[in-house]
């Protein structure tokens, strides 16, 4: 008996792989008919073929693997900021970032649907706190389970800090990366980093495939190229903001440090994602409100890229409808074809739930969730943005954290916010934090 893996079986990967030709624009039909006539062979035969059908649709994207180059914008010069306000907005953003994550852990993977229907069967919609089982009839719980992983520390009945989460252990890592080697790290010192602090199955999609063909000692950026479906997915998006919160008023060299992880494991509009959030967090340093945060972070990103398009769409949303379940089914018609864990359709909605949240804290992260497709993540990089853009988190979402969170990175189980917030300040090149 073979041990199989989620997200590195090469047949499923291969099933993903049709899809992402699609995706770019590419015809994968003879490869899908070659799978067709190994159905009934041996497991063996089969997973031989898979991995041989990759290899040939490397192939088909080999001229198409970063599409348009990215938009290589000067550095600003270094804006003049308080270092206690700093400090404020730093903390608030790792607050919000965690807090955002927190309030969408236990119904990842429910659907927008679902969502709802738990909430309006316990009389708590719309969302405003975090998520509770108290209320809910038992029939609904079956028909829509919370997160099997997450429910145990992530209701509000059992939420003691922030918990165990990828969305937050990228976020500690790369604050080491920039520790360790400083804004001139290399992917090559990420990829050290992932094999020296995170355990290989707390990675997901192609972050894990990533490290699969690391360990198979190829080299970056080969590694997102490799055998690796979800190259356009949501994990490069996740770990944006530290680069964002190490260049604050600088969105371009924040994408150019979020460029330089990404292709660790993404090409493309998964790179792309990551530049646009890191850059629209070191926008919200310096920017007045959210919708010039996500032009700053569109900016820096290639505009006929798809995620551009998204992200366009979505700036279009409220001089459409000023209803949030209207924007979400405009979103829906457009987007509803992605996986609900690529970077396309979760970035138009992160951009959604920023503009109609309209720099409330509290709303922005509650719109992020109720939303569905990848609730834990889109409620982390809504709360991070948000969170340094104000400065404050409110009370009721940061107090159950006790400043304290875990994680499974070797060096950074129970840390303090405060701490993690003071070690960013200290990673900001001079003369950003100059001041008083």
């Amino acid at each position: 008996m073979s041990v199989r893996i989620t997200w590195l079986a090469l047949e499923e990967r291969l099933e993903h792989e049709f899809r992402q030709l699609r995706e770019e624009g590419l015809d994968p039909g003879e490869l899908e008919r070659a799978w067709a006539e190994l159905e009934g062979a041996p497991a063996a035969t089969r997973r031989e073929g898979a991995g041989a059908l990759l290899d040939r649709a490397r192939e088909l994207t080999s001229v198409h693997d970063d599409g348009e180059a990215p938009l290589l914008l000067e550095g600003q010069p270094a804006p003049s900021l308080d270092r206690s306000d700093l400090l404020r907005r730093l903390h608030a953003g790792w607050t919000g970032r965690m807090a955002g994550c927190l309030l969408g852990k236990p119904v990842e993977k429910i659907p927008r649907e679902g969502i709802r229907e738990l909430l309006q069967s316990g009389g708590q919609w719309p969302l405003d706190d975090y998520f509770t089982a108290r209320g809910i009839p038992h029939e609904v719980l079956a028909r829509w389970p919370w997160n099997r992983a997450s429910a145990p520390t992530s209701l509000r009945e059992t939420i003691t800090c922030m918990p165990e989460d990828d969305d937050i252990n990228y976020a500690m890592l790369n604050l080491a990366v920039l520790e360790g080697a400083g804004l001139d790290f290399t992917t090559e010192d990420v990829a050290t980093a992932w094999l020296s602090m995170m355990p290989v199955l707390t990675t997901f999609t192609a972050e894990r495939v990533a490290y699969q063909n690391l360990l198979e000692k190829r080299e970056p950026p080969e590694t997102a190229r490799h055998r690796n479906p979800y190259r356009e997915w949501i994990g490069a998006q996740i770990r944006a903001d530290v680069w964002g919160w190490a260049a604050p008023g600088d969105p371009a060299l924040a994408a150019a440090l979020a460029r330089r992880d990404a292709q660790l494991s993404h090409t493309g509009n998964g790179v792309y994602a990551e530049m646009w959030v890191a850059a629209m967090v070191a926008a919200a340093f310096t920017h007045a409100d959210v919708r010039a945060v996500v032009e700053a972070g569109l900016r820096v990103i290639p505009h006929g890229s798809r995620l551009a398009e998204a992200v366009r769409f979505a700036l279009e949303l409220p001089g459409q409808t000023q209803d949030w379940e209207g924007a979400l089914d405009l979103l829906q018609a457009r987007y509803g074809h992605y996986h609900w864990v690529h970077a396309i359709n979760n970035a138009a909605l992160v951009a959604a739930a920023l503009l109609y949240g309209d720099g409330d804290y509290s709303t922005s992260i509650c719109l992020a969730v109720m939303g569905g497709w990848d609730t834990d993540c889109n409620g982390a990089t809504v709360g991070s943005i948000v969170g340094t853009l104000t400065g404050e988190v409110p009370a009721r979402w940061s107090d159950p954290l006790r400043g304290e969170v875990r994680s499974s990175l070797r060096g950074f189980d129970h840390a303090r916010i405060d701490d993690l917030a003071a070690r960013t300040l200290a990673v900001i090149p001079q003369p950003v934090a100059v001041i008083r």
